[in-house]
């Protein structure tokens, strides 16, 4: 079973690229759109398995951060290529990318890990000083990109002058490089998940270079073909939420959802296996990157192409947004962690979705 695990997650990329290709020559069908959205799910997954194999290999913190940057690459390249195509009509797209990722990730991803690992162990630990390190750069970069920009006057509510997107866009990727140097140089041990003596020998003999290099090399095709796929769904998912009679920012969501699948998943695995560490590493570290990543990507564009861009949220969000940063400095405050803190992320994750739909 294994070994055709293994065969499928090779060849799945491949197909996926396949089934772009198919997807660029001809109409958008009906049954074309099934088999593509087939081929995206089963394409994350193999996305999930190359990236843990070249994590096994360059070890922690490095592996999360390599799903965390390929993450990222997903949802940049998502965003950019929609702007392009949609002009005025995608200004809030970014921030609604932006705002659905960090309550998936934060209330969504961390409420789930909670949950499956408290009921699987009672009781998980994580080091808190990562793990607050991050959250404290996240609550800053997401309030300067997604709150201050209703109380700023050089420009109209819920924008920035091209000035200030230039700072916001310099202080996201400073914050971001810092982080990532803290995470892998200077306090790497933060990030490190506490010793599993039943876990030794799992992870006693890494994958050999040849392995993980080819896993690259697949991981590279996988994300390419997620990116494109995605993209080519793209009319069929804004289709769908027109004809549904949902707002716009459902969008965005569903953006988020997609490209999150694969820490989603991983980071499960994690919690799973009494790794919360490495759950709370893929969650903090592409929240963090999505951010640091995704702002200075989107304010280069908007800056070079005359794109225009509305960051700022409504009062409903930033209330939300709020109270997701309060409930998650708590849960990171303590090290430790049971079935009820992931039980609040996900009643919050579920009044987002709710409020979105209903607003």
């Amino acid at each position: 079973m294994a070994t055709a695990f293994h065969k499928w997650t090779h060849l799945l990329p491949v197909a996926a690229l396949g089934v772009l290709a198919v997807g660029m020559l001809v109409p958008l069908s009906g049954l074309l759109v099934v088999v593509a959205a087939a081929f995206l799910a089963a394409t994350v997954f193999a996305a999930v398995h190359h990236a843990e194999v070249v994590a096994a290999r360059v070890g922690e913190p490095f592996g999360t951060l390599v799903l965390a940057l390929a993450v990222t690459v997903i949802e940049v390249s998502l965003i950019l290529s929609m702007m392009l195509a949609g002009g005025a009509d995608k200004a809030v797209l970014p921030r609604d990318t932006l705002y659905a990722t960090v309550m998936v990730i934060c209330n969504g991803v961390v409420g789930i890990c909670l949950l499956v690992g408290g009921l699987q162990h009672r009781e998980q630990s994580f080091r808190i000083e990562g793990s607050t390190t991050g959250i404290a750069a996240l609550i800053a970069l997401a309030i300067f990109t997604l709150v201050l920009p209703n109380y700023t006057t050089s420009s109209e509510q819920g924008t920035y002058s091209g000035a200030q997107l230039a700072f916001v866009g310099c202080a996201a990727l400073l914050l971001w490089s810092v982080f990532v140097f803290v995470q892998t140089v200077r306090h790497r041990d933060y990030f490190l998940p506490a010793a599993h003596p039943e876990d030794e020998n799992e992870h006693a003999a890494p994958p050999a270079r040849s392995a993980a290099t080819a896993s690259f090399g697949l991981l590279v095709l996988a994300l390419v073909g997620v990116v494109g796929l995605a993209k080519l769904l793209s009319p069929a998912i804004e289709s769908a939420v027109v004809a549904a009679g949902a707002p716009t920012v459902v969008v965005g969501i569903v953006i988020a959802m997609i490209v999150l699948m694969p820490e989603t998943w991983a980071a499960v695995r994690a919690a799973l296996a009494d790794r919360l560490q490495t759950s709370m590493n893929l969650a903090v570290g592409s929240a963090l990157a999505t951010i640091g990543l995704t702002v200075p990507a989107v304010v280069l564009a908007s800056l070079l192409l005359d794109l225009p861009l509305v960051l700022g949220l409504d009062d409903k969000d930033v209330t939300l947004l709020a109270l997701t940063f309060l409930v998650s400095a708590i849960t990171l405050g303590s090290g430790k962690t049971n079935m009820m803190q992931g039980a609040i992320h996900l009643v919050l994750f579920a009044a987002f979705l709710f409020l979105s739909l209903v607003p």
